[in-house]
């Protein structure tokens, strides 16, 4: 058994990986233990140098780094070397600020001294998916090892090569064998992983089923769990905006990554009084986009990474256009080689349509319209999702707005997007827990207390 790597602009598998077996697995669990207790003590300047040297490695390595991204999952090249650059600044950005997020904090008691230590636990398992195949990876390791944890990565199944680049970039940086590795296993052997008494935390990016199901396994272990799940964001457009620049950023806030983002807009909101304006200008923004080679600078939008997640994007397009949606651009298979979707519109969509209540992994934007800003809060909220939200209309109203809506971020006239300054993670069925800032590294540490009489 082994998982494949399948070019998604051509359809042709051009790698294969392995499964480990139980043995290797504990071997590497073990290793990944032994190498935690030598780590903990490693002092934070010597953290700090490797952290910075696997920053240098993966900016020295942008173009190769990218094209192994385009060749495995699909996204535009220049979109990955995006990637590569954001994951170096995150090294660089908790190789900076740990020593400073993980240093004791007073505390006031009835003793002569008391305070809280932010210890590591040890080695913490990740599962990650293969939309952002380098950053999703980064964005866990980069704040773990800093705290003195070690990483055992399981990648999605069809990026294995990133996961190999992942774990030599690490090593070649300097970092102690066992610190980060990669390992291959089939999901059903996700809760041997789980169970196991070397691992001491589970963090895992993905789907709400997938969610549910480690979490269980963890819970049974008493081991804390971060969860990133899926997201079907608002994109609330209300009749102070700019229109122009909130049709720009419309597209680009659907269409990046070809689509297939947890974060990407996803259900547009648009006020009555400029609905049929908005529509029009988006349709032809998002008809005016490339879709293309992946690897070609000018192509705006690449192929889905695989030929099931198109399959089931279609199905929701067709499912919703048959319960009464009105397609209005695209929704149809291109005949070419590939895993291509074209860039779709469906307009006047209810909460219970297929576009509107799932969340849309591909460039299909939903739009319904509303009266007025409170409808569209209304009409955000209505969603078991709660990751990202954006709304578009004068500052003053928006930061105002952003107190009402359920999410774990709201941007006020610009996309969602990461950032490794800022808390990042969700309420409701998009999950809990926090990755990124001080917010993120103290998800995985033991906040002891340490009392002094």
């Amino acid at each position: 058994m082994s998982i494949r790597s399948v070019n998604p602009t051509t359809g042709d598998v051009f790698a294969e990986y392995p499964y480990m077996d139980s043995e290797t697995i504990d071997q590497t669990l073990t290793r990944a233990w032994e190498t935690y207790e030598s780590w903990k003590q490693t002092d934070f300047d010597e953290r700090t140098r490797l952290m910075h040297k696997a920053a240098h490695i993966l900016r020295d390595r942008v173009e190769e780094y990218a094209r192994l991204m385009v060749k495995e999952m699909g996204k535009p090249i220049e979109q990955a070397r995006g990637e590569v650059r954001k994951c170096a600044w995150a090294c660089e950005y908790f190789s900076d600020n740990a020593r400073e997020f993980l240093q004791n904090e007073e505390m006031q008691s009835d003793g002569s001294r008391a305070f809280v230590r932010f210890d590591p636990l040890g080695p913490i398992f990740a599962v990650m998916p293969w939309n952002f195949p380098f950053w999703q990876v980064i964005r866990f390791a980069a704040p773990n090892l800093m705290a003195g944890n070690v990483g055992v990565l399981k990648h999605s199944h069809n990026v294995g090569g990133c996961a190999v680049a992942l774990q030599e970039l690490f090593e070649e940086a300097g970092f102690p064998e066992g610190a980060f590795q990669s390992i291959f296993l089939s999901n059903d052997m996700t809760d041997e992983v789980v169970g196991h008494t070397a691992i001491r935390g589970v963090t895992l990016t993905g789907s709400v089923g997938a969610g549910r199901a480690v979490a269980k396994l963890a819970g049974q272990n008493l081991k804390p769990t971060v969860l990133e799940l899926g997201g079907s964001d608002p994109f609330i457009v209300l009749d102070d905006c700019n229109l122009d620049y909130t049709v720009e950023q419309a597209v680009r806030g659907r269409l990046i990554n070809n689509g297939q983002s947890c974060i990407a807009a996803k259900r547009f909101i648009v006020e009555e009084g400029i609905y049929n304006d908005f529509v029009e200008k988006f349709r032809d923004a998002l008809a005016g986009q490339t879709m293309g080679d992946p690897m070609d600078d000018a192509t705006d939008l690449g192929p889905m990474a695989r030929l099931d997640l198109r399959t089931t994007l279609h199905k929701q397009v067709q499912r919703s256009v048959d319960q009464g949606a009105k397609l209005v651009l695209g929704g149809e298979i291109p005949e070419r080689e590939g895993f291509y979707y074209p860039a779709t519109l469906v307009t006047e969509c209810e909460y219970d349509m297929p576009v509107f209540d799932e969340e849309t992994f591909g460039p299909v934007a939903a739009v319904t319209r509303v009266q007025d800003a409170d409808e569209a809060i209304d009409v955000a909220n209505h969603s078991h999702f709660g990751l990202g939200a954006s709304v578009w209309t004068s500052t003053d109203r928006g930061v105002d707005l952003a107190a009402r809506i359920e999410a774990g971020h709201v941007s006020v006239n610009g996309i969602v997007k990461s950032d490794p300054r800022l808390p990042f993670g969700g309420v409701k069925d998009s999950g809990y827990g926090r990755e990124l800032s001080h917010h993120g590294i103290h998800e995985f540490v033991n906040k002891k207390t340490v009392w002094v009489k």
